[in-house]
């Protein structure tokens, strides 16, 4: 048998480089985001596709504690069958097989768990191309995304929360001696022993876009601080995570320990085990991606937990001057179009001085800005096999909703229309709506529209745009900004209002990096400094909320120390 502390051995340089990683902040990275056969082997790639065609149509093999029948929820945005089942959870039970859990899994230490949480991540990696075309066939990511943004991405994510909550935990000595001088006698002597206890049992309650990506940070902190975690899946894209705890308890099982650390939640629709679980007077830590009227009921009702939420926001570009009017065109039409924007990272408002703005090919207005971004998204996306690849597939009928609603409206300078996929002639795929509007016109954009749909905000000025930006971002959120601008005194006040509205800011972006992409190990993601977080992926607070340190202190004589 192989035990935590054998598993600590084998992956220690791995974590030791991601602890520095995560303190340098350059660019890291554990595992590669290429798809290709040089780094995976040859047959990775058909491998993974076989795999993952062997789960259509049959029950998902994991054993749930207490599962009271199966389910199957979860359809493609390609069209293809997926037809999988998974057991039906019980609330109450996953939560007694995690309590009976927890001192086997805390009396693995910090090391052993990190080791676990190590390994669990390696194998993870193994089965990236398995998993790519699970995420895409639930999330409607295009392949190369799904690949990229579900796997190595993700489980870089993953090893970046390791990371933290590795450093954080092992901060205080396990044991130290204390001795206090006497006058005239021998020093008082206490031997102390501290002892990382988790909060108690974790939910991870994920989402229906990015399952890996935004669970795997929750998950391995969690685990790592020393919480059994029960992993509940959106009832849309639910095999990411079920691949992921099944990978998971084969772990902990070889290495000696319960695996119900881990455990699947998987409900049928409208059965609310999140709200049932997220209460239970045992679950002491809650992560949750997703809306924020859901997001805002858990921090407010999950009163015995820590909450973690990630929610949407009302993303921002503020644009005031450029020189290169065509790259940033290109930046920000990629931007809009990659994944359909249904990213929580996307932008949506577009604030420009109702006077225009000066770029190195002339003077637009915001009507002609917002007409040379149409025809900007109309040059990438003119190629069906090249839009299909960026624009993947609409996850599900309320972003569908969202592009009708607003293609209907007065203004729309770009109108969604339906991009053919040759290999899923099936797939539910649309191009970016892009409308104008004022800055009178509040209550249509103060209103996050998740998905593939953006607006053109005439103001009166820059220095309008920036009070526009802070105060809707204080009061909705954001996730991500950013500002064009030549002069370096609105780039510094564009600095400021980020500040004051607590939010990430991007500035001048015209070539391969992009608004809505965040580096791990070098990017933080969200900052808990506005209402679309209430902690960033990944930093120190994200995981010491999620432990205590426990000691326990005795004499000891002085020939004892």
């Amino acid at each position: 048998m192989t035990t935590p502390a054998d598993l600590y051995e084998q992956h220690r340089e791995l974590l030791d480089q991601a602890i520095a990683a995560a303190g340098a902040r350059d660019y890291w990275s554990a595992y590669p985001e290429s798809p290709s056969k040089s780094v995976y082997g040859e047959d990775a790639a058909p491998a993974g596709e076989r795999a993952f065609t062997a789960l259509l149509g049959k029950q998902f093999p994991i054993e749930v504690p207490g599962a009271t029948g199966t389910v199957s929820t979860e359809r493609s945005p390609y069209g293809i069958e997926l037809g999988v089942s998974y057991p039906r959870a019980d609330p109450a039970a996953l939560v007694a097989a995690a309590r009976a859990a927890t001192p086997g899994w805390r009396a693995a230490g910090p090391y052993g768990r990190a080791g676990v949480a190590a390994e669990i991540l390696r194998r993870i990696n193994a089965r990236s191309f398995e998993l790519a075309h699970a995420v895409q066939h639930t999330t409607g990511q295009a392949f190369v995304m799904a690949f990229q943004a579900g796997g190595p991405h993700a489980q870089d994510r993953g090893l970046e929360a390791v990371a933290y909550a590795l450093a954080e935990t092992t901060r205080v000595p396990v044991v130290s001696t204390w001795a206090k001088p006497q006058r005239g006698g021998e020093p008082l002597r206490l031997a102390k022993t501290s002892t990382v206890v988790g909060r108690g049992v974790g939910l991870v309650i994920g989402c229906n876009t990015f399952p890996t990506w935004n669970g795997y940070p929750g998950l391995f902190a969690s685990l790592v601080t020393g919480n059994p975690v029960i992993v509940k899946p959106h009832p849309g894209a639910v095999l990411p995570l079920a691949i992921t705890v099944q990978i998971a308890r084969e772990v902990l099982t070889e290495a000696g320990l319960d695996p119900n650390v881990v455990t699947l939640a998987v409900e049928e629709r409208g059965d609310g085990i999140a709200a049932t679980l997220a209460t239970h007077p045992d679950v002491r830590i809650v992560d949750f991606t997703g809306s924020s009227e859901f997001g805002n009921w858990l921090e407010a009702n999950a009163r015995q937990a820590v909450v973690y939420t990630e929610k949407s926001g009302l993303n921002t570009v503020v644009v005031d001057s450029t020189d290169d009017y065509k790259a940033m065109l290109r930046n920000l039409s990629f931007s809009l179009s990659l994944y359909s924007g249904q990213m929580c990272t996307t932008p949506q408002n577009f604030l420009v001085p109702a006077g225009g703005f000066d770029t190195d090919a002339g003077r637009r207005s915001p009507d002609e800005f917002a007409a040379d971004l149409a025809a900007a998204l109309d040059k990438l996306l003119g190629d069906p096999k090249r839009a299909a690849g960026t624009l993947g597939a609409i996850v599900n009928e309320g972003v569908l909703a969202r592009i009708a609603e607003a293609g209907s409206a007065a203004g729309v300078v770009h109108p969604s229309t339906a991009v053919a996929d040759e290999q899923f002639p099936n797939a539910t795929i649309r191009t970016p709506v892009v409308a104008r509007l004022d800055a009178a016109d509040e209550k249509i954009y103060t209103r996050e529209w998740f998905g593939p749909v953006s607006f053109v905000i005439a103001t009166e000025s820059t220095a309008h745009s920036l009070r526009v930006f802070t105060e809707t971002v204080r009061q909705h959120g954001a996730l991500t900004a950013a500002v064009y601008s030549t002069s370096p005194q609105v780039v510094e006040q564009a600095r400021e209002a980020a500040l004051d509205a607590g939010v990430h800011l991007a500035e001048n972006l015209t070539g391969g990096v992009f608004v809505n992409q965040t580096a791990a190990f070098s990017d933080l993601h969200g900052t808990g400094a506005n209402p679309a977080a209430t902690a960033s992926l990944t930093d120190a607070y994200f995981v010491t909320g999620r432990f205590f340190t426990v000691q326990s202190r005795h004499h000891v004589e002085a020939a004892d120390a």
